[in-house]
């Protein structure tokens, strides 16, 4: 289990805790955390769960695949460190982890 801190563009702090190998948008959808939607599912298909990720954890949250790379290239605010919440699973290695998200999704 790891506990995320979720932290919204207005700079209101969500901390949850997300069982291993859930998708970090499942732990902010099952914790009504707002600003995460996941219109998709969790299929990398709407990049209604893009976060921003703090650059220390960024190697910490996997490889990014092409296919997410394409769906952030269609969002707003894209950043270095930007990725899709569906895409990172919680873990004992994630424990800790803060992750922003940004002014377009309030």
């Amino acid at each position: 289990m790891a506990k995320i801190t979720y932290i919204e563009f207005n700079g209101a702090e969500h901390v949850v805790n997300v069982s291993d190998g859930i998708s970090l948008m499942e732990g902010a959808l099952g914790n009504g955390v707002p600003g995460i939607d996941g219109d998709c599912g969790g299929n990398a298909a709407c990049a209604t769960c893009h976060v921003y990720i703090d650059p220390a954890w960024v190697p910490k949250t996997g490889t990014m695949t092409d296919m997410e790379a394409d769906m952030l290239d269609l969002a707003d605010g894209r950043q270095d460190n930007s990725r899709l919440a569906c895409q990172i699973h919680a873990s004992a290695a994630l424990d800790g982890l803060v992750v922003r998200m940004p002014e377009t999704q309030h």
